[in-house]
Formats: structure tokens, C-alpha cells, sequence
């Protein structure tokens, strides 16, 4: 454990009960998706690529260099989904400070039935925004429109009190550069609810995690936006531990929760890097 930070190894169901009231100023949960077979995560350190040309294509055409930090499988069906989430919700709500965000992350499978929940548990007038991760990697259907796409779902404890920042996230290329100034297209523009999975910011040095279930610069966008520095932060699926990397990096405060002793084993290692570099 950090000066800064906190990892427990546990079910967050367990947990979660143990935490104060209106501890966390942000919360981002990224739970199994519910696809009914297993699954493999795999998380990616990426940058800009030098001369050897990477192994990814991203935004713009911008080139990309990969490895593999870790790799995990995990049972990935539920009979019942949302009794397995519901609970969950329910304490993350009660743990979210008046000024809190909660961005739950969820496929196309049960976003709308998380939704409903949500508003439920947190009130409709709480409903912020629900933001699209498109990509266009992996698989692609025959039979269907390919999913390319994954939900999140940005919920407020109070939506008289909450905080946003739109001026503290990293700005990103305008898709038509020709349409605006000089001026604003070295800039960049502020990001919309439509997220592609290379965010890059506009001076192009920064490390980040694509294409994973949790890129860094995803993460980072979230927490910039709706925390303070010292702020603290809880992911209560803390995989590899993104959330508290990017909390980390932005003197931000954190708990990261996971019942998988490897994923724990992960994220330690991630932090502790962190901690000494």
C-alpha cells in the first residue's frame, strides 16, 4: 500500500460495506460484460511508434507500438446480471461524495438494463451523460452490424453539486482539420460523448494504453474531468489497476479492489512502478 493509494484483495461485495459514507470523489467500475463465455483481458502499454513503423494503426493514420504488460481469463456469464450488479451499484452510490461521478463501463448487452438500474438507484435527474467508446478492432459479424462500440454510463450523486472540469482534459485532433483556423487545429477541440479509442493528446508524447478494455487515456479523461487533485478515486474491478495508475500520475488518491490474486499481483507491480520512477 501507497502513501497515496490502497489495493485490497476481496469480493468488493465484501468490501464495499466497510468503506465511510462519501468517501470518493470518483467512482469507475469496468465489471464483467456478462458475453456468457470466457473471456481474456489483455492490457498494452502503446506509444507513438519510432522508426521500426509499430504494429497498430490509430487516429489520423498515426502509427502505434505495442507490448504486453499482462493477460488474464475470467468467467464472464451471470443468470441473473443485475443481481450480481444491483447490490454493487447500491453501495457505490452510498460511498460517492455529494460532488461524485460514477462512469460504469458496459457493453451493448446490458447497458440499457444498467441504465434502468441506475436510474433507479441514483434518480433519473442524475443521469449525466452516456458516453461511446467506438473502436474498430477485432472480429467482425456476417450476419449483423459489427459491434463496435462499448457504453459508459456517467452518473452524479447530485446534479446541483457536482464537479466538472471540461478545460482540464487533454484535447484531441479535429477529425476535419481544413474546417477550422490554423489556430484551433493546433489546439485541438474538446472531447464530445463519442470516444475513439486513440485519444492522443494534441502534443503527441504522451504513453498511453490502447486498444485494452482500460486504456489509460480513456481512464485519464474520466478523472481529470471530474476530480481535484488529492482527490480520491475507488474502482471496485480493479484488473491491472488503470484507474489507480492514472490517479497515480495525476496526484490523485485511490482504492483499487479485486477478489483475483493475480490481477492484484498486477496492479501492485504497476504501482509500485509507478511510486519510483
Amino acid at each position: 500500500m501507497a502513501a497515496d493509494g490502497e489495493i485490497i484483495l476481496g469480493d468488493n461485495l465484501e468490501v464495499l460495506p466497510r468503506l465511510a459514507d462519501g468517501s470518493f470523489d470518483l467512482v469507475y467500475l469496468d465489471p464483467p460484460f456478462n458475453t456468457g463465455r470466457r473471456q481474456t483481458r489483455r492490457t498494452l502499454a502503446t506509444e507513438v511508434a519510432g522508426e521500426d513503423g509499430g504494429d497498430r494503426t490509430g487516429f489520423g493514420g498515426r502509427r502505434y507500438s505495442t507490448r504486453l504488460l499482462a493477460e488474464a481469463a475470467y468467467g464472464d456469464a451471470f443468470d441473473d446480471y443485475l443481481e450480481f450488479l444491483g447490490p454493487r451499484l447500491e453501495q457505490l452510490h452510498r460511498v460517492l461524495a455529494a460532488s461524485g461521478t460514477l462512469y460504469l463501463h458496459i457493453d451493448y448487452r446490458e447497458a440499457h438494463y444498467c441504465k434502468l438500474a441506475l436510474d433507479a438507484i441514483f434518480g433519473r435527474a442524475c443521469f449525466l451523460n452516456e458516453i461511446i467508446w467506438a473502436y474498430d478492432y477485432g472480429a467482425r459479424a456476417k450476419r449483423r452490424w459489427p459491434a463496435k462500440h462499448d457504453t459508459i454510463l456517467v452518473y452524479v450523486k447530485d446534479p446541483g453539486a457536482y464537479w466538472f472540469d471540461a478545460e482540464a482534459v487533454d484535447r484531441e485532433p479535429y477529425m476535419a482539420p481544413g474546417l477550422v483556423t490554423p489556430e484551433k487545429a493546433a489546439r485541438g477541440k474538446l472531447p464530445t460523448d463519442v470516444w475513439w479509442h486513440t485519444i492522443v493528446p494534441t502534443n503527441g508524447r504522451e504513453k498511453t494504453g490502447y486498444p485494452t478494455q482500460k486504456p489509460e487515456g480513456i481512464v485519464r479523461r474520466m478523472v481529470l474531468a471530474s476530480t481535484r487533485p488529492g482527490d480520491r478515486c475507488l474502482d471496485p474491478f480493479a484488473g491491472s489497476g488503470t484507474l489507480g495508475a492514472v490517479a497515480a500520475r495525476t496526484g490523485r488518491r485511490y482504492v483499487l479492489i479485486d477478489s483475483n490474486p493475480e490481477a492484484i499481483a498486477v496492479a501492485t507491480r504497476r504501482l509500485a512502478a509507478i511510486a519510483v520512477a
